[in-house]
């Protein structure tokens, strides 16, 4: 029997949204370039965090900060594809979160990519962690597996 890495589903995400994919984002081998997926994976969760979480990223006391980051290819995208991105939290602590990232191509069952993200939230003056603000963990909890 072959021996192969689990893929994500997407039964293992909460919430999904769209991201087109811009030609700039291709690069030589006409394909999204590795990079690149780390704006679409911070576009996602801060575009959730605004829309459910009431995140104020101009003006709020309490800002999200990435402290670690990780991915898995199985597949990639190219321009014009449109994926489909799904969004789930994995653990949620005082004051950091892990997400966990699926991009789909339109329809498919598995994750071309999947991946983790996680934020410690920090007063925006001092930089240092503070809890999390209700309304963010209420969004969070939302989306908890």
């Amino acid at each position: 029997m072959k021996n192969e890495k689990l893929v994500a589903t997407r039964s293992a995400f909460c919430r999904f949204s769209t991201v087109q994919t811009r030609w700039a984002d291709n690069d030589v081998y006409h394909h999204v370039n590795n990079a690149v997926y780390y704006v679409y994976f911070d576009s996602i969760i801060n575009r959730y965090l605004i829309e459910e979480g009431g995140l104020d990223f101009l003006k709020g006391e309490t800002v999200g900060l990435a402290v670690e980051t990780g991915a898995r290819f199985h597949g990639s995208f190219a321009f014009p594809e449109t994926i489909e991105a799904g969004l789930a939290v994995a653990h949620i602590g005082n004051s950091s979160v892990r997400y966990e990232i699926g991009l789909f191509a339109v329809g498919e069952e598995k994750a071309r990519v999947e991946a983790h993200f996680v934020h410690v939230f920090v007063d925006r003056a001092t930089q240092r962690p503070v809890p999390i603000p209700e309304k963010i963990r209420a969004a969070l909890t939302k989306i908890k597996r």
